[in-house]
């Protein structure tokens, strides 16, 4: 597996992405700012500068390679594979939030296909209900292939995200990378470190991923409760204050929700992700130790899904623009940790974004999560 990366924080250069094809890229990875994204040549730079590789990736909340977490740059990972992998690119369009799972399905219809592997997927990162497309993009190539990637993000900005498809840099879309053969090594994690605080409460009326009431009161009404001084910052401050998702029996389900949108008029939450119709759900905080320390456990479960003696591959991480929120000026800490739990001879990149998508550990049953750190692994036998 041969990859080679830049960053840049001005606009696209032509020469200096054209010394990426020195490893005759077969897929090129974008992550990047959503201003940086925006400039009008980016576009036609990047697709022109590799026209025989798929493109693919979205606009961030801060972007990660390994030496560390920046804002305002775009990095570009180009990636040959050595043995005979199957490459495959989709994209769809999703208007609005509730065109989300049929998006997954056109995703799905075009990535199902025997020796199919992985699927890497981005996507917008506002106006979208991410399970949705998970749900649906599950629903044609079935559950026993990994899903991994996120959803993208704005600067913190939640006004409108893009998305870097095949056919262009788009502010619609959701694109998944088919990944087919037995010579693919795929390794995943995810883990957040959020601790709960205060009593279960009662999913009393929701739909979809808008939480109305808990308990027969607004949700509205009963977060600004608990989030105090913070209440004042809302949406933004939700980042802080996540939803932990709790069964019938008030135990962990795995699966924490962030809030992203408020509605005064109606009281309600627009969270990131779906939730359990008349479930529990339990508030969430979190200090920069519990965080980075949920980094390396993501970390490890990635090693425990890797054969011994693994190749140097790709590990691409993607976090949740909460956690950067909490961890400040420690941010780096929290990719120090995947880097060195996963071993510094891999290539690494990644983003914060709105959402992560990921299977549950030691599983192939795949979620949107919430402030967690997810990581895959991409190498070659």
């Amino acid at each position: 597996m041969k990859i080679k990366q830049m960053q840049f924080s001005g606009g696209p250069d032509a020469d200096a992405l054209a010394e990426l094809q020195s490893v005759d890229p077969q897929v090129v990875l974008v992550f990047g700012s959503v201003d940086l994204l925006k400039k009008t040549d980016m576009d036609r730079v990047l697709h022109q500068a590799f026209r025989r590789a798929a493109v693919l990736g979205c606009s961030t909340a801060g972007e990660i390679t390994a030496q560390g977490v920046y804002e305002k740059t775009c990095v570009v990972s180009a990636i040959r594979f050595e043995h005979d992998i199957g490459l495959r690119t989709a994209e769809a369009s999703v208007p609005v939030m509730e065109d989300s799972q049929m998006a997954g399905e056109r995703l799905g219809r075009q990535l199902a296909g025997p020796g199919l592997r992985a699927v890497l997927l981005f996507g917008k990162g506002v106006g979208v209900n991410g399970s949705a497309v998970i749900e649906g993009l599950i629903s044609h190539i079935g559950p026993d292939v990994p899903v991994t990637g996120g959803l993208a993000g704005d600067d913190g900005a939640f006004v409108g995200s893009l998305t870097v498809t095949p056919s262009g840099i788009r502010a619609d879309a959701v694109v998944g990378l088919g990944l087919y053969g037995d010579d693919l090594i795929v390794g995943h994690g995810s883990y957040g470190g959020w601790v709960p605080f205060g009593p279960a409460r009662k999913v009393t009326r929701s739909e979809g991923n808008v939480l109305y009431e808990l308990d027969g009161e607004p949700a509205l009404n009963i977060y600004k409760r608990y989030l105090g001084d913070y209440a004042k910052e809302l949406p933004a401050s939700g980042l802080l204050f996540p939803f932990e998702m709790l069964n019938e029996n008030h135990d962990a389900m795995g699966l924490v929700r962030s809030t992203l949108v408020i509605d005064e008029v109606q009281g309600s939450l627009i969270l990131a992700g779906d939730i359990v119709a008349h479930g529990y759900l339990r508030l969430m905080h979190a200090s920069t130790n519990q965080l980075v320390d949920g980094a390396d456990v993501a970390a490890k479960q990635v090693r425990g899904c890797l054969p011994q003696d693994v190749p140097p591959g790709l590990a691409i991480l993607v976090s949740c623009v909460g956690r950067r929120l909490v961890m400040g000026d420690q941010v780096d800490d929290e990719v120090d940790a995947v880097a060195n739990t996963l071993g510094r001879q891999n290539a690494l990149t990644g983003f914060y974004s709105y959402g992560e998508i990921s299977p549950f550990t030691a599983t192939t049953d795949c979620r949107l999560h919430n402030q967690t750190m997810t990581v895959t692994y991409l190498g070659e036998r």
